[in-house]
């Protein structure tokens, strides 16, 4: 070959890879800027009544809300810069997501070599989880993100490496990853347990003579996590004991079993664990010692244990939810990369598949009709009016649509911080709760005049309305409504909505008037 021309060659190969990487990104925006103008949820209205405060009063706003620091604190400065629209404030969930295709790539080829890091990046471009929060407030796709970081981290430095200067370096980026995770959700801690006991087995694996260096650079991983994550413990042992998620119910078999459906796509996990699988199987069959059968094994387990031990964990103290999935969703989708790519054409036919079908699905087009109802009753409403809401977790995504100069109060009482729901004690707090002890204060002192709005949830059959908080709610809401019934002072002058539509958390508010 002419040498002449080896430079440009060399140069187009080299650009192939930029310019791959920004397609892929660019389509990620394409699929994931669908639905940033929908009107805020629960959880959001949550994220931007806590990151819209000073810095230093965000630690110790969130020992009521029970969540670690880190998102809040990143999206804090990026409204500084973008604003609190929805559109701006879900432009931070996209970032990641977006962001999360050169890591995937980064990812997969460090680990499993260059066709497994494109994989990777097909798949985290695809991927119907990341679609969907990535055009939500919260810190899911951070999570993701990071989790991609963490699990290369940790294969490079515990799998591929050698005992030496460059194991020591990866360790030190697991360190870092690994903390950053355990700051942004609480759920990473199933998967810091994961690679805990992960490593524990692959040094009993090792060596007897590789042992030593083995568990010093594992103490500089997980020590170093730990050093860096020692700050934050105080709080985190003050959430434990008095926040939880009384809200969620105990999950079942079928709710872990569910875990690859929930995080690939109800319609495309089969054939991509298929496909993946049959790569993994020729790696083990083929390639049983080589370090890349190694990292698959690592990885599933990583993704195995992490959403078995919040399963478990869960049996005990529930706390599951579909959307903490995201804290075993980076592992897996390296998993499926490294099969997909040892699977030949089926590995490609899957991958092929697989996107297609990603791009195919749309997440939820309405998540709440929080905004629409406010916007329905704001011209009925003057400053001084009085906002009870039954459901306290919406009181913040309240605030943000309802005109500003209101009262709010909940079942518990009067509100004063309306960026936060306080979930201290939650349980017990409600059960103390009763309309002639914290309603008829509030009726007594408004003004005749003035209007009082009841908000309630909208219940469609008990469903997830029957644990602990849900069902305290759901008979305090008709309570409630009872009580003011009954008051012949207030007497109702609107309703919205007339016929309540079925998006995820719906809600209908009544407006009264307090008669003279």
């Amino acid at each position: 070959m002419d040498r002449r021309k080896l430079l440009p060659a060399a140069l187009n190969a080299r650009a192939a890879t930029p310019v791959g990487l920004a397609a892929l990104m660019a389509l990620a925006v394409v699929l994931r800027t669908t639905e940033l103008g929908i009107g805020f949820w629960i959880d959001e209205g949550l994220s931007v009544g806590i990151a819209d405060r000073p810095l230093t009063d965000i630690p110790g706003t969130l020992r009521l809300d029970g969540s670690p620091p880190l998102f809040y604190v990143l999206l804090h400065v990026w409204m500084r810069v973008f604003g609190d629209s929805e559109p701006a404030v879900r432009a931070f969930s996209l970032a990641c997501t977006v962001i999360a295709v050169p890591v995937a790539f980064w990812a997969g080829r460090a680990v499993f070599g260059r066709l497994a890091g494109w994989t990777a990046a097909v798949l985290a471009t695809t991927n119907p989880f990341l679609t969907q929060y990535g055009q939500e407030g919260r810190m899911y796709a951070l999570v993701v993100l990071v989790g991609f970081v963490a699990c290369a981290a940790f294969a490079r430095a515990y799998v591929i490496e050698p005992p030496g200067r460059e194991r020591r370096r990866w360790a030190i980026g697991f360190a870092a990853a690994l903390a950053a995770l355990l700051y942004t959700h609480n759920w990473t801690l199933f998967f810091a347990a994961a690679c805990a006991g992960t490593w524990l087995v692959l040094w009993r694996l090792a060596p007897l003579r590789e042992r030593g260096a083995f568990a010093r650079d594992g103490l500089v991983g997980f020590g170093g996590a730990a050093l860096l994550y020692v700050p934050w413990l105080p709080i985190m042992i003050d959430q434990t004991l008095h926040t939880g998620a009384p809200w969620s119910d105990t999950p079942s078999l079928g709710d872990l079993l569910a875990f690859p459906a929930r995080v690939l796509g109800a319609a495309g996990h089969v054939a991509l664990l298929l496909a993946a699988g049959a790569g993994i199987g020729a790696l083990v069959l083929h390639r049983r010692g080589s370090v890349r059968t190694r990292a698959a094994l690592v990885m599933a387990a990583l993704a195995v244990a992490t959403v078995f031990f919040a399963w478990l964990a869960s049996q005990l103290s529930p706390a599951w939810a579909a959307r903490y999935l995201a804290a075993g969703l980076a592992p897996l989708l390296m998993l499926a990369a490294g099969g997909l790519a040892n699977a030949g054409r089926l590995g490609l036919a899957g991958v092929a598949l697989v996107a297609i079908l990603g791009i195919g699905t749309t997440p939820p087009s309405q998540k709440s009709n929080v905004r629409d109802v406010a916007e329905a009753i704001a011209p009925a409403l003057r400053p001084g009016d009085l906002v009870v809401s039954t459901q306290p977790e919406q009181i913040p995504v309240l605030n943000r649509y309802l005109p500003a100069g209101l009262r709010y109060a909940t079942l518990t009482g009067p509100v004063e911080d309306t960026g936060v729901t306080d979930w201290r004690d939650g349980v017990e707090r409600l059960e103390a709760s009763s309309p002639r002890r914290h309603l008829a204060p509030l009726l007594d002192r408004l003004p005749p005049g003035r209007r009082l709005v009841l908000v309630q949830p909208v219940i469609y059959g008990l469903g997830r309305w029957d644990e602990p908080w849900t069902e305290l709610v759901r008979m305090r809401s008709e309570a409630w409504a009872q009580y003011l019934s009954n008051d012949a002072r207030f007497a109702p002058v609107e309703a919205e909505p007339v016929d309540p539509p079925p998006p995820a958390h719906p809600l209908q508010a009544t407006v009264y008037v307090k008669r003279g």
